[in-house]
Parts: C-alpha cells; structure tokens; sequence
C-alpha cells in the first residue's frame, strides 16, 4: 500500500527531481507549487507539465503574495545579479533570498499533509551548491520537522508522525542531474532562471543558470533548454 506525501514543487530542475524521487520510493504524492509573485512566474507553468510527466494527479497551486512584503530581487524592483564569480556567489546570502520564503512553503505544505493524512514531506533544498540560503540548511529541515510535531493537531493527537524528506540537500548539482535522469526526469520541462525574457528563455548569467549550466556540465549530459544569446 503507498504511503501519502506532499512535495513542493517549484518547477526548477531540484524540485522535479525530488518529485520523481518521492515517486520511486512508493509515495502517492500531491504536488503543491506556490504562486508568490515571483519575478521567474514561468516556474508555475514548468511544474505543471512536471507533474504531469511524472504522473502525479493532485497538484494545487497556492496564491501567497509575497510582493507585499518585498526585500528579494524575485519579489520587489531589484535587480538579479548577473556573472557574478563562484566566489562572489559563496560570499553571503544574496540579494535573491526571499524572507522566509521556505518556511511559508514548508507551513503550507505541512498544513496540505495534514489534510490529506500525509505524514511525509518532500522539498529540495540543497546546502552543496552554494546558494546562500539559510533556510536551505540541514539545521533548517530540522528544525521545522520539530516544529510540525508541535504545531498540528495530528502532530500532537499522534496519529501523523511528520517527517521533511531533503533528500537532495547533501548532493552535487551534478549529483541531482544524474538522479533525475536515472529516474526519467525530462529536464526540458523544467524552469530554473530567476531573470528569463518574456518568452521564457533563461538569462544564462543569473545564479541559478550559473549553477544549472555547471551541474550539467560536470554530470557530463546536455541541458535542454534554449537560453538567450
């Protein structure tokens, strides 16, 4: 018998892997992806072909405006930096955190789970790759997994004992590509740029282009999207 699990699924290249991990552990998985207003709002659309090609039937998408409160260059008139050097982007947290952002998704999620009896959530988070992000840390994922046990009635009641799967938070970008790819994930239908023009092609200098391109690279396979000249 499958076990239920919410996964965030954001539409970039580490959420569809997680998804499709979820997947082949036996999960019955409800996808949720949040609609924050973000600047790379093509995301939402790349989950939606992700879970379709993953198989996954339950997915909700959240309406949660983050632009009220602003301080991200995905959120508010800022602009994403561009070329920055691997050591520029290990220095500090950058201007594209979003305050609180993973503690928002992972709230919602966590309230998904307890509707649909999901003791297990999925998120794919990663602390190899620098990002930046303190609420991609192992400490982070941790710490909410005891919160969620405080914080619910199924927690307290004890009939769900809440577990938050990272299972991507140890490994390389090259890492996580050549999963996915084990497990089938087609890439194409991703969306990783937090700057892509008004067709949806991705910068190609952003961060996460930076560290989607190398990932590739080093996984030794071709990223299949078409980025700006």
């Amino acid at each position: 018998m499958s076990r239920a699990a919410v996964v965030l699924l954001s539409g970039g290249l580490d959420s569809a892997t997680t998804a499709a991990i979820a997947r082949s552990e036996g999960f019955d998985v409800s996808a949720l992806s949040i609609d924050y207003g973000q600047r790379h709002r093509q995301e939402l659309a790349a989950a939606e072909r992700v879970a379709r090609q993953l198989g996954i039937a339950d997915h909700r998408t959240v309406r949660v405006d983050l632009t009220a409160l602003g301080g991200s260059a995905l959120t508010a008139d800022i602009a994403v930096p561009k070329g920055r050097t691997d050591e520029a982007m290990s220095q500090g947290i950058p201007i594209t955190y979003v305050p609180a952002r993973n503690t928002v998704f992972l709230a919602l999620a966590l309230g998904l789970a307890e509707v649909v009896g999901a003791a297990d959530l999925f998120v794919g988070v990663n602390a190899v790759d620098y990002s930046g992000y303190p609420d991609c840390r192992p400490e982070f994922i941790a710490a909410f997994e005891h919160l969620a046990a405080l914080a619910t009635k199924a927690g307290v009641e004890g009939t769900l004992r809440f577990r938050v799967h990272a299972p991507l938070i140890k490994l390389t970008k090259a890492e996580i590509i050549r999963r996915g790819l084990e497990l089938g994930v087609d890439y194409s239908l991703t969306h990783s740029c937090y700057d892509p023009d008004t067709s949806g092609r991705p910068c190609g200098r952003c961060d996460s282009c930076q560290l989607r391109l190398r990932g590739f690279a080093e996984a030794g396979a071709r990223d299949p999207l078409e980025y700006q000249a």
